[in-house]
């Protein structure tokens, strides 16, 4: 235990530049504001909106998931932690990725939470979080954690619209001068805040809001239009849609792949899908657009099923290392593999330990 607290003493000193860093940014951008986009759904989408990544026309690109690794302060200087940092050292090892991402619940506090950054951003790899509902928990808020992925030298994270939560942009994978293929990057919030019709705050997970499928609208018309086409594409975000309950229950039976749907879906579900309490309609509204083909979401670390529902794969990603719950033998990374054409592939990569 000893050893465990002068871990975090010392740690606690080196790490105190990006303690401190978010107020630092504040004072000089003149305010909180500054870091966020005046967006309107009357704006042109330009090219240059996107974070634009050059895809190898040689080889397929691989993006590397890390769902909820959420380690805390004992946690992550222990053997819970060393554990955890081998298994994403020898996921980036073997999967050779071209871009890291980050379904949230990053970390439990300050130092954790530090740590995961400076760890993910020494793999001099491009790296792409989302928040999820613990990420400002423990914390100075949300953007501390937001500023902190803002100011790593090779994290593509961007603030997004303001009004929306933090963290909603867009990632083009390119070959030349053709789009192949979109990743949304979206914040699906904590708790529900908005007032029922008792006018009581009603009780649940958030999930994205209604000027955020404004803007995933928005941008998906804007990179179709820019790409003359309509770009398949794949959403991240933390906390699951109401359809992973559907998809499980229409291909599975008695908590098995139906015969039909085996050859296609994998994982399990060893928990409750932790959703919105009202659907808000965002996968109704993929399939009106055409573009996504693939949801990726954090969330309930025991699930990690995935399952093409309705023309739209939905895939947990694998919770990472042993940190806060999880279960033996479902702990590990997730893959996206993106081909020439633009098609994505979702595969699991399980932690051999």
């Amino acid at each position: 235990m000893f050893k465990i607290i002068l871990k975090q003493i010392v740690a606690f000193l080196l790490t105190l530049p990006m303690t401190f860093a978010p107020l630092f940014g504040v004072i000089r951008q003149g305010g909180k504001a500054a870091f966020f986009e005046n967006w309107s759904a009357n704006d042109p989408f330009t090219a240059d909106y996107a974070v634009r990544l050059e895809k190898d026309p040689d080889k397929d690109f691989v993006v590397l998931n890390i769902a909820d690794i959420q380690l805390d302060n004992d946690e992550t200087y222990n053997e819970v932690g060393e554990k955890a940092y081998a298994l994403v050292d020898r996921l980036v090892r073997e999967t050779q990725p071209d871009l890291i991402t980050l379904t949230g619940d990053n970390g439990s506090t300050i130092l954790p939470y530090i740590e995961l950054i400076r760890k993910i951003d020494a793999y001099g790899i491009p790296w792409a979080p989302v928040m999820g509902n613990h990420d400002g928990h423990g914390f100075p808020g949300e953007f501390w954690c937001a500023y902190n992925f803002y100011d790593a030298q090779n994290c593509l994270f961007r603030f997004g619209p303001k009004d929306m939560g933090y963290g909603n942009y867009v990632i083009h994978i390119c070959e030349g001068d053709e789009i192949i293929h979109t990743l949304y990057m979206m914040d699906t919030h904590d708790n529900i805040m908005q007032d029922n019709c008792n006018g009581k705050k009603d009780s649940g997970y958030d999930h994205l809001w209604e000027n955020q499928m404004q803007w995933y609208t928005w941008a998906v018309s804007g990179t179709n239009a820019l790409a003359g086409h309509t770009v398949e594409s794949t959403v991240f975000f933390h906390i699951p849609l109401c359809e992973y309950n559907d998809a499980w229950d229409t291909a599975t039976q008695d908590g098995a792949f139906k015969p039909e749907y085996a050859d296609t879906c994998f994982g399990v579900k060893h928990e409750t899908v932790c959703c919105a309490p009202e659907n808000n309609g965002f996968f109704a509204l993929m399939q009106r657009l055409g573009s996504t083909k693939n949801v990726i979401c954090g969330h309930d670390h025991v699930n990690s099923y995935s399952i093409p529902y309705e023309g739209i794969r939905l895939t947990y990603g694998l919770k990472c290392g042993e940190g806060a719950y999880y279960e033996d033998g479902i702990s590990g990374g997730t893959t996206l593999t993106i081909g020439a054409d633009g098609h994505a592939a979702v595969a699991h990569h399980y932690d051999a330990a």
